[in-house]
C-alpha cells in the first residue's frame, strides 16, 4: 500500500485548505484512514480518522468543528477539509492507513502501518 498526500500550502489565519491522500492498491475499503500532523520540535499527533465500513469519524479536540475527514472509496482517496485555520495548525500533515478499526484504538498512531510522505501546511497570523 502506498499513500500520496497533497494539497498543502500557505494560508492566512481563518483560511481553508483541503488535503487529499491517494492510496494505491485494490483494498482501500479494508483500511481505516487517518491524518496526523507534526510540528517542528513536537511529536506526531493525531488529527482525524475515518473508519472502514461504517465511516465513523473521530477528531482531536483541537480541530473538532473546524476539520472534516471524508473518503471516496471509488477514487481510493481520503480528504481532510480544514477550515478556520489557525497558526497553531502549522505542521507537516501525514495520511496513514491501518487494517481494521477497533474504536478504542482508532486514534493510536502505532496501529497505523502505512504512511504517506507528508504535506506542509503553514498558517500565518
Amino acid at each position: 500500500v502506498q499513500l500520496q498526500a497533497s494539497g498543502g500550502g500557505s494560508v492566512q489565519a481563518g483560511g481553508s485548505l483541503r488535503l487529499s491522500c491517494a492510496v494505491s492498491g485494490r483494498t482501500f475499503r479494508s483500511y481505516s484512514m487517518g491524518w496526523f500532523r507534526q510540528a517542528p520540535g513536537k511529536e506526531r499527533e493525531f488529527v482525524a480518522v475515518i473508519r472502514l465500513n461504517d465511516y465513523t469519524t473521530l477528531y482531536a479536540d483541537s480541530v473538532k468543528g473546524r476539520f472534516t475527514v471524508s473518503r471516496d472509496n471509488a477514487k481510493n482517496t481520503v480528504y481532510l477539509q480544514m477550515n478556520s485555520l489557525k497558526p497553531e495548525d502549522t505542521a507537516v500533515y501525514h495520511c496513514a492507513a491501518r487494517l481494521g478499526g477497533i474504536l478504542s484504538t482508532l486514534k493510536e498512531k502505532s496501529y497505523f502501518g502505512y504512511w504517506g510522505q507528508g504535506t506542509q501546511v503553514t498558517v500565518s497570523s
